[in-house]
């Protein structure tokens, strides 16, 4: 019997801006079957000086960009050494990390994760592995999603694997291939609306259900071209700002009303994806906390199994799939689909630095 086992902390930082996504993972190959046990993980909330930097980037010049891009990659690496350190982790093989997006723009050959400069290596003595969207995009792909291939690997019992982010995406197997993309909007949307009753987010999307949805607002954002277009197709902030808030605030709602319409739209258009009879699928992502969202989303789908995932599924399974996705670039084995990003061909993707420091069993 062929087993192999990787030890990695897996680094998400997602474009809700909730915090650093920190999940130590344990993963076992046996034959050709891959199994996971989450050790632990913990979410380290951003400081309000780095959540503004962080909102702002995409209005920043280029120059001013590759200064933030070297700040805060010295930031991440000295945050990923006092993690390391405060919680005794002196047996990971290595660490994959997602860095943060603050510029995606796939048709334009473009998308920039910053915290993934060769200077992380100054401040952590392990392999490091990142920067895996931008050899997808040189390839003609969307550089996004990237979670599918975790998926189809690690929770094939689902028919469909949803994560209701900053954005909702949602992967599947169809005609045998795995096929995913972004569907829309979802916490960047409503946080935004949130903060404007003084809220960091609407819990449990309670201001949400106290709201009317806007009919005429309702039909204009499903009337948007991106829910006409073929995937794979993929959503950034610029979007956000460059549509969908500007349609959103032409209407002058309410907060309460804005969020009510917004979440209708967004269970309106999940559910439109899901058309397998007596489906099962998995939800997982900050917004799978919002119980007015899944309660709209089970009105909208009838006879789809909705799955919630454990508390730590639920928040950390991004960062435990980057992880996995390090796993496979470290073992040279595909961890990119192009039937989900649409580019040339499937392909091994990330970047490794101190990858002298490999364990041999790597």
């Amino acid at each position: 019997m062929n087993i192999e086992k990787f030890k990695v902390l897996g680094v998400m930082s997602g474009t809700s801006l909730d915090g650093i996504d920190c999940a130590v993972v344990e993963f076992t190959k046996q034959n050709a079957d891959w199994s996971f046990r989450l050790i632990s993980a913990e979410t380290i909330a951003y400081a309000k000086v780095w959540q503004d930097k962080l909102q702002n980037a995409l209005h920043l010049s280029e120059a001013d960009l590759h200064l933030l891009n070297i700040e805060y990659t010295h930031f991440l690496g000295g945050f990923l050494a006092d993690f390391i350190r405060d919680n005794n982790l002196n047996d990971l093989d290595f660490i994959s990390s997602h860095g943060h997006t603050v510029l995606h723009q796939p048709e334009n050959g473009i998308t920039l994760q910053i915290g993934n400069l060769p200077t992380v290596t100054d401040m952590i003595s392990l392999p490091f592995v990142c920067d895996f969207r931008v050899q997808d995009v040189q390839l003609g792909g969307q550089g996004a999603p990237l979670v599918p291939m975790g998926d189809r690997l690690l929770f094939s019992e689902y028919d469909y694997c949803l994560n209701l982010g900053g954005f909702s995406n949602i992967s599947f197997e169809q005609d045998g291939k795995r096929t995913a993309f972004d569907i829309c909007p979802v916490n960047t949307l409503l946080n935004h609306f949130a903060k404007k009753i003084g809220k960091e987010f609407d819990e449990s999307g309670n201001f949400a259900a106290s709201g009317t949805i806007n009919n005429g607002l309702f039909n204009e954002l499903n009337n948007l071209s991106f829910y006409n277009q073929q995937g794979p197709k993929s959503l950034g902030i610029e979007q956000v700002h460059a549509i969908y808030l500007p349609l959103i605030e032409k209407y002058q709602l309410t907060a309460q009303d804005s969020l009510s319409t917004v979440t209708e739209h967004i269970a309106y258009q999940i559910a439109s994806i899901l058309t397998k009879e007596n489906a099962k699928l998995l939800v997982t992502g900050g917004g799978a906390f919002n119980e007015h969202l899944i309660n709209r989303l089970k009105i909208y789908s009838p006879h789809t199994t909705i799955v919630l995932g454990s508390k730590e599924l639920i928040e950390f399974k991004e960062a435990i799939i980057f992880a996995f996705l390090g796993v496979l670039r470290i073992t040279n084995v595909p961890n990119v689909l192009s039937s989900v990003t649409g580019a040339t061909h499937d392909h091994c993707a990330g970047v490794v630095f101190n990858q002298e420091l490999l364990p041999t069993n790597c």
